[in-house]
């Protein structure tokens, strides 16, 4: 079975490298464990972007688009899907509204783009009717009852998961499981056997329960598996991970001012896909007798007649949707001249 595990330290709380920036994170007293054999769609996308550095650059497009969506610090805190809301431990249907099942609803961190349907989440391979072990992480050690729930045949992958789409009996259910391991780090965690429902077919997502039994607490989570045949084998993550099919970005150029002698111009880099775009080089060809003087909000190079900006360290990052512009000024004895074509590509 691949294992992608790293250690992380109990001081996973203290400042973090993230996206360019630095963020400081305070964990829950009570943050539990999420899924690592199926994992979960936080742990998996941990697994899938975490550097040496700390920093957590997604290379799966549906990872990318959750933190697109609710920023990086939930998946520094992978662990932490869950609810305390409740007035009892362990509620479901009536509970987590339908389209936020993925991320308990919860109340810790933003873990809505977790919700998101896409198909290109990262996937465990399983075979239907077998019995496999399965692993759930112990970040922080608490009493309580596991549920492993699945989705139903026919549900639609398309949409936000609801709870009409998940079998209302659990699959495999479990009180105080042994464990290995000590808590605040992935190689700790519960295990049990289980037995995977038979005769399944293709894409369906396990939906796991974490029913403290010591406080009001619930833990959620989703772990996207594919019933062919695997063993457990893990897809989508690192240089698995799917590349993005849509066009990566677009630029528009403008003239914002102009003189004698001159000019200044604007363009605009846009993203039109769904998928966080991490870095951008717009390209133009300048006029016969174009030179450029200034120019700000990214990196200018210039090769004959070929004029190219690329992304500054600070505006590296295109959510879906998003812009960012940058602008220079010209010097030109003729009128302002706007370019034919203006290219932009993404890595």
């Amino acid at each position: 079975m691949q294992r992608l595990w790293r250690s992380v330290s109990a001081g996973i709380c203290a400042m973090l490298l993230a996206l360019g920036g630095i963020i400081f994170l305070a964990l829950p007293a009570s943050a539990h464990g999420a899924m690592l054999i199926p994992g979960s769609r936080t742990f998996l996308c941990y697994e899938d972007g975490i550097t040496s550095t700390g920093q957590i650059v997604p290379h799966n497009p549906a990872c990318a688009a959750a933190i697109a969506n609710s920023g990086p610090t939930p998946l520094y805190n992978w662990f932490a899907v869950g609810n305390r809301s409740g007035t009892t431990s362990g509620e479901t249907v009536g509970f987590i509204p339908d389209g936020k099942l993925c991320s308990g609803n919860s109340n810790y961190y933003d873990f809505s783009g977790f919700d998101l349907a896409n198909p290109n989440w990262p996937k465990t391979h399983l075979t239907a009717g077998s019995t496999m072990e399965v692993r759930f992480n112990k970040w922080a050690a608490h009493p309580g009852t596991i549920s492993l729930y699945i989705t139903k045949d026919g549900w639609d992958p398309t949409k936000p998961l609801t709870w009409s789409e998940i079998d209302p009996t659990p699959f495999s259910t479990v009180t105080q499981p042994p464990s290995v391991g000590d808590p605040g780090s992935i190689s700790s965690y519960y295990y049990w056997n289980a037995t995977l429902p038979a005769g399944k077919t293709g894409y369906h997502v396990i939906y796991s329960v974490f029913a403290r039994t010591d406080s009001t607490e619930t833990f959620y989570g989703c772990s996207d598996v594919v019933f062919d045949g695997g063993n457990g084998q893990v897809t989508g993550i690192g240089a698995t991970a799917p590349p993005p099919t849509e066009t990566p970005c677009t630029a528009t150029y403008s003239i914002v001012n102009s003189w004698p002698g001159g000019y200044q111009a604007q363009v605009t880099v846009t993203n039109p896909t769904t998928l966080t775009l991490f870095g951008w080089t717009a390209g133009w060809v300048l006029a016969n007798d174009e030179t450029i003087g200034s120019s700000w909000n990214g990196n200018l190079s210039v090769a004959g007649s070929l004029a190219t900006m690329k992304n500054a360290d600070w505006n590296v990052t295109l959510p879906p949707g998003g812009s960012v512009t940058f602008g220079f000024t010209t010097n030109q004895a003729s009128a302002p001249v706007i370019p034919d074509s203006i290219s932009c590509q993404s890595p």
